[in-house]
């Protein structure tokens, strides 16, 4: 990537001059089936851009699952940005929505006291969950008959795609607009690509420019995004595997996912296994391994040592733990506590 960077096209991106990012763009865009691309510096901005585009005038709402990164992790930005109310919906199978569980919470007609959908956001994968391509072909489908927009948060959609040998194309014909990371599970150092119908991005580009998110030489950045789509997209299908084999071995230790393991993420059941958190982040670290709480992902540059060291932090944290639960509860017997006295 540091080597495409050095010999990067050096044109104005701003006035779509830059040969490498016409380049990505168009790329990226024909991989998803999609008209016209723009790139960004994140993720969020891809997302905030996306529904800002859909939105006209308030009062309206968006209808996501309740964990999307749309509603929990962008600073209220659909509020602030396009001044929106987000419908957060709990999917009744606990992994992903529904179209019953989309009909339930929609918001459809005229009512004077209510904000109508217009645009549903799915999020593929979620947590490393995919969701369904059937689902999402009768959520869409659903939602085209009752005029409502359909965005995708695909920031992983790349490890969708190989974990079920669905394109990007084929994904794409269910939505308007999909966003796609390229410095997460591709790990580029910048951006994501927003792609959509060409009046459409003609919109985006308004907005992208008003909110700052021109880039002169943007070539710097496309160059190794490219080389991040061309040679670490098809090692995914290896992370998924060491994913689903680390996910095993801490399953022999007792420590279990609480959601299915399918592509390159695993959360800890900490609460089931009895495992202290705080006490996993001290251990991790005297391995030299970062983790954040219970949330364990795996991408390109995870080396396999860092997998075993991972592992035996895992270990010592759950004897510590034990320890840790031991002395609390004979502290607790000594003083009284929990005794029918």
């Amino acid at each position: 990537m540091v080597a495409a960077m050095t010999n990067a096209t050096l044109g104005d991106s701003v006035y779509e001059e830059d040969e490498d990012t016409a380049a990505f763009e168009e790329k990226v865009a024909k991989l998803a089936g999609m008209e016209r691309g723009t790139f960004v510096v994140s993720g969020t901005m891809s997302n905030q851009l996306a529904l800002r585009a859909h939105l006209h005038q308030p009062p309206h709402s968006v209808l996501c699952d309740h964990r999307g990164h749309i509603f929990t992790s962008e600073a209220a930005g659909l509020a602030i940005l396009s001044q929106t109310m987000v419908t957060p919906v709990v999917p009744k199978n606990g992994i992903y929505l529904t179209l019953e569980d989309v009909k339930s919470k929609v918001i459809l007609g005229k009512n004077i006291h209510t904000a109508p959908t217009k645009v549903i956001s799915l999020e593929n994968t979620l947590g490393g969950t995919i969701m369904p391509i059937e689902e999402i072909a009768r959520i869409s489908e659903w939602a085209r008959q009752n005029d409502i927009k359909m965005h995708l948060d695909g920031a992983r959609l790349w490890n969708a795609s190989i974990a079920t040998g669905v394109s990007l194309a084929e994904y794409g014909k269910y939505f308007d607009s999909i966003s796609l990371c390229i410095s997460k599970g591709l790990c580029a150092p910048v951006g994501s690509v927003l792609v959509g119908g060409n009046d459409y991005i003609e919109k985006v580009l308004w907005l992208k420019k008003q909110q700052g998110g021109g880039i002169r030489q943007a070539g710097l950045l496309t160059a190794a995004a490219n080389v991040a789509l061309d040679e670490v997209w098809p090692t995914m299908a290896t992370t998924h595997q060491k994913t689903a084999q680390l996910a095993k071995d801490l399953e022999a230790m007792g420590v279990m996912s609480e959601v299915p393991v399918q592509t390159n993420f695993i959360f800890l059941d900490a609460q089931t296994a009895n495992l202290d958190l705080d006490i996993l982040a001290q251990e991790a670290a005297k391995h030299n391994v970062k983790v954040m709480a219970n949330r364990i992902v795996l991408h390109y540059h995870i080396t396999d040592e860092s997998i075993e060291n991972l592992k035996n932090a895992v270990k010592s944290a759950l004897t510590l733990s034990k320890q840790k639960a031991a002395t609390e509860k004979l502290n607790n017997v000594s003083t009284g506590y929990g005794s029918m006295r």
